[in-house]
């Protein structure tokens, strides 16, 4: 190769070397760096193996003149069988012209493989002979990393005279240039490999934190695991519509990825929610239902009312009266009552949706109307204060103290969150995640932000998860709602500007929530509801 060629295709190399840095694609890169070695050589083809498992595995196989592409970005599906880099009996596999240059980690460059006997050519005279070609000149370079790994091989075919168009070996400036490419294309392909590695390592991390979240509580499985799949069915609807705020809205592939992983990821602030306030069932739930001990008393008061009667019978007693009819008919009446209002509590401590005024006056009357004897001899209260506080809860079953603690989680995930190094491309995650909670209004939390303030991601998550709650059949104080019930609260929200109302509206639009409910509802709470009786439900949307 004369000085002006050698210096034009060197240009080459540095050109390929900053294409090759700036590639972030694994089967791009590797696509550039068969291109690039078939171009410096002129070579007729090229295979690419990557080295995985003790073999090198086929990536990507290139031949012009039979117009070959197979592996890689743009070609037809590999299905060869990998080399083993060593054999069943653990020798190494040195009659493999590619095993053998990654083993001994230097090149191997043969001008005529027919006229070679170190090397088992068998398979290529076997492809020769199916294709009409003749395999003669080869370069085998090994990729070999920073740690003196291989990571893969490169291994260019037949040569081509650039004057003649003959078949010639390849030539000792040839070879410089490729083993050149294939230690740049190592340090390029091994930093890509590694921040991928790195990448997956994460992705299944944050999966390993939403399931642990999910195992913690048995009432919340699989939340952060369906969370996510109803955020990008809305995320791949909304990015279809083409008016009001959505319009211009698109779901790239790096939006994608980062709402996937913040939807996986945001509740992981209840990792330090306590366990008692997560799974709490009823309104008198810490560590055991004390509904229990209310009970006890209950048998306790009936006890002293029998003994009560029995005391004042036998002080009055006379041979002419039925005492033990009467103190019967007396306890009957006695123990219906405070059955009944025994059984009001166990209701009130189920808690709802709502509790009636006039039932949290109940449960005060009831607990001022009685009190009872401790094995000491106090005389207590029915209930304490802080039952009566806890029964009278008007939604729900948490305490203001407990959802206070449930919604400190919120703080928490957006702590956790901005203290992790996220790569330039995931830096939306926090975000995304820590809006959940936020409305429309701006009365939402933590941050109070308003619609404006939210980007549309963060507006999908707050949808999805509410949308899970609701028709989640695994909490521990009520039942999945029917899927009519669930889109009508949420309609209600919209128009109580708490959710975006177009995204809603594309939620029912699309029908997301029936592609959902197809795949993990009950099939009972499918009710099809009809989407012309759904609050604040605008269907005159148009698409692109």
């Amino acid at each position: 190769m004369d000085k002006t060629s050698l210096l034009s295709q060197l240009e080459k190399l540095v050109a390929v070397g900053i294409e090759l840095s700036a590639e972030h694609d694994s089967e791009l890169i590797l696509g550039h760096i068969v291109e690039a070695a078939m171009g410096l050589t002129n070579a007729d083809g090229c295979t690419l193996y990557r080295a995985q498992g003790g073999s090198l595995h086929f990536e990507i196989i290139h031949n012009r003149s039979l117009s070959i592409r197979l592996g890689g970005p743009s070609g037809a599906e590999l299905t060869l069988k990998p080399i083993p880099l060593y054999l069943s009996d653990g020798t190494a596999n040195l009659q493999a012209v590619s095993a053998a240059a990654a083993i001994r980690r230097r090149t191997i460059n043969l001008a005529d493989v027919y006229a070679v006997t170190e090397f088992d050519f068998a398979s290529a005279r076997a492809f020769d002979r199916a294709n009409g070609y003749r395999s003669k000149s080869f370069l085998t370079v090994p990729l070999i990393d920073h740690e003196d790994e291989i990571i893969g091989v490169l291994q260019l075919v037949n040569a081509i005279d650039r004057e003649t168009g003959e078949i010639v070996e390849f030539d000792r400036d040839g070879q410089h240039l490729v083993e050149s490419l294939a230690s740049q294309a190592a340090m390029v392909l091994n930093k890509r490999l590694l921040i991928d590695r790195l990448e997956t390592l994460f992705i299944a991390f944050t999966k390993v934190i939403g399931a642990a979240l999910d195992e913690k509580s048995p009432y919340t499985h699989d939340h952060c695991q369906r969370v996510p799949v109803i955020a990008m069915l809305l995320a791949e609807a909304a990015s279809r519509t083409g008016s009001g705020s959505l319009k211009g809205f698109s779901l790239t592939d790096a939006m994608r990825h980062e709402l996937e992983l913040a939807a996986l990821l945001h509740d992981c602030g209840k990792i330090a929610t306590p366990v008692h306030v997560v799974d709490k069932s009823a309104k008198l739930e810490t560590i055991f239902d004390r509904i229990a001990l209310v009970d006890t008393r209950f048998e306790v008061l009936k006890r002293d009312a029998r003994i009560h009667e029995l005391e004042a019978k036998l002080a009055a007693m006379s041979p002419n009266i039925d005492w033990h009819g009467q103190l019967a008919a007396r306890q009957a009446e006695i123990d219906a009552g405070l059955d009944a209002e025994r059984a009001f509590l166990h209701q009130a401590n189920l808690g709802g949706e709502a509790m009636a005024e006039s039932d949290r006056q109940r449960v005060r009357e009831i607990a001022e109307r009685h009190t009872w004897r401790t094995p000491d001899g106090r005389q207590l209260d029915l209930l304490s204060a802080e039952e009566i506080t806890l029964l009278s809860i008007p939604h729900g079953t948490l305490s203001d103290d407990e959802r206070a603690i449930i919604d400190r989680h919120i703080d928490l995930t957006i702590r956790m969150l901005e203290a992790l190094p996220w790569p330039k491309h995931l830096r939306h995650v926090p975000e995304y995640a820590g809006g959940h909670h936020e409305r429309m209004d701006g009365r939402g939390y933590p941050r109070g932000l308003t619609g404006d303030q939210m980007s549309i991601p963060a507006r999908i998550i707050a949808i999805a998860d509410i949308f899970e709650a609701l028709t989640a059949k695994d909490r521990p104080y009520k039942l999945g709602k029917p899927l009519s019930e669930t889109i009508a609260i949420l309609g209600r929200m919209k128009q109580e500007k708490s959710i975006d109302p177009d995204l809603f509206d594309v939620f029912i639009r699309e029908g997301v929530y029936l592609d959902y409910a197809e795949r993990y509802l009950d099939p009972r709470q499918n009710d099809a509801p009809d989407a012309r009786w759904i609050p604040g439900y605008n269907p005159d949307i148009t698409t692109d």
